[in-house]
C-alpha cells in the first residue's frame, strides 16, 4: 500500500511540471526544475548615440537615442547559463571610454553568491563585441553560438568588422563550444530554447525563456535594438542580410503573439525594465 501511495505521489509531481516545446505544446512527461531570469548591467552609452544606422531607409536621420548593453542569467536548477556578455570589462576602470560599466558579470554574479566557473553555458545572440566583451571571463564554460557567426570568425578570409578577440579562448580549443545550426533547447525540457533568427548576422540567435510566474520571455538579442525599430520591422544598413531579417522579425513576433510572451528588446532601457532590478530575478 506505501508503494503504491507513493507511485500515486510521484505521477502527480511529474505530471505538475511537463516540459515543453518552444511552441508551447507539451512535449514529454519530465519534471522542469525551477528556472529564474535575473538581468545584468552589462553597460551602456555614457550620451545618446547617432541612431541613423539602425534604418536602412533613412528612417532615423538625425536622431539620437540613449541605449543600453544588457545581459542575463538563467538559472535551471543547479545549473546556470548567461545570455549575452554585453562591454568588455576593460570598460569599468577606463575613465576615457563612452560606455559606462559600473559592475562587471564577475562583480555581479558575486553579489549573487556565484562564481564565473559556476556558469555552465555562455550564450552570445551574436559576435558583435557589445554581446561577447565578457565571454572571455568564463573560460570552463561551453560556448553556444550560431553556426553562421561561428563560420564568420574563422574564416581565413573574415571580414574586417568581425572581430574574433573575445571569443579566442573558444576558437583557439582552449574550451567547450557548440555552434548551433537550428533552435537549440538547451537543457533539453523546453525552458530555454535558442532560436534562429539571423539577418542581423549570419548566426544570429534570440532566446526564448518559459518561467513558471511571469510566463514566456522573449529575449531579441539584436533582432531589434529599440521599440520604434521593432514596431516598424526596420532593417539596420549594417545587417548581414536584409530578407532574413524581416522573416525572422515575422517568425519571432508570430511566436510572441502565439505564447503570449513578454518582449524584451535587449538595447531598449524601457524594455530591460520589464524584468526586475537586480539583484531580484523574475520566475
Amino acid at each position: 500500500m506505501k508503494r503504491v501511495l507513493a507511485l500515486l505521489a510521484a505521477g502527480t509531481i511529474v505530471s505538475g511540471v511537463c516540459a515543453y516545446s518552444a511552441t508551447g505544446q507539451t512535449a514529454v512527461s519530465k519534471p522542469v526544475p525551477r528556472v529564474t531570469l535575473t538581468r545584468l548591467d552589462c553597460g551602456a552609452n555614457k550620451t545618446p548615440r547617432d541612431i541613423a544606422a539602425f534604418s536602412d531607409t533613412h528612417a532615423l536621420d538625425g536622431q539620437k537615442k540613449a541605449l543600453v548593453a544588457s545581459c542575463y542569467l538563467i538559472r535551471h536548477g543547479d545549473e546556470y547559463m548567461l545570455w549575452d556578455t554585453g562591454y568588455a570589462a576593460s570598460n569599468r576602470t577606463d575613465p576615457k571610454s563612452a560606455i559606462a560599466l559600473p559592475r562587471t558579470i564577475v562583480e555581479q554574479l558575486k553579489q549573487l553568491g556565484l562564481d564565473a566557473a559556476d556558469i555552465e553555458y555562455v550564450g552570445v545572440s551574436h559576435y558583435h563585441g557589445d554581446h561577447t566583451g565578457q565571454a572571455r571571463d568564463f573560460p570552463s564554460a561551453s560556448l553556444l553560438i550560431g553556426q553562421g557567426d561561428w563560420s564568420a570568425l574563422t574564416a581565413k578570409d573574415r571580414a574586417a568588422n568581425v572581430d574574433p578577440a573575445p571569443l579566442a579562448h573558444w576558437i583557439t580549443g582552449g574550451g567547450k563550444y557548440e555552434a548551433v545550426r537550428a533552435d537549440k533547447d538547451v537543457f533539453g525540457d523546453g525552458s530555454v530554447t535558442i532560436l534562429d533568427t539571423p539577418g542581423h548576422t549570419p548566426g544570429h540567435k534570440s532566446l526564448l525563456v518559459r518561467l513558471r510566474g511571469m510566463g514566456n520571455v522573449l529575449l531579441t538579442g539584436d533582432l531589434a535594438h529599440f521599440a520604434s525599430n521593432y514596431a516598424g520591422n526596420a532593417v539596420p544598413a549594417f545587417n548581414t542580410n536584409r530578407a532574413d531579417t524581416l522573416a525572422s522579425l515575422d517568425r519571432f513576433k508570430r511566436m510572441a503573439a502565439n505564447l503570449k510572451a513578454t518582449v524584451v528588446i535587449q538595447h531598449e532601457p524601457a524594455d530591460v525594465a520589464k524584468l526586475p532590478v537586480f539583484p531580484k530575478a523574475a520566475e
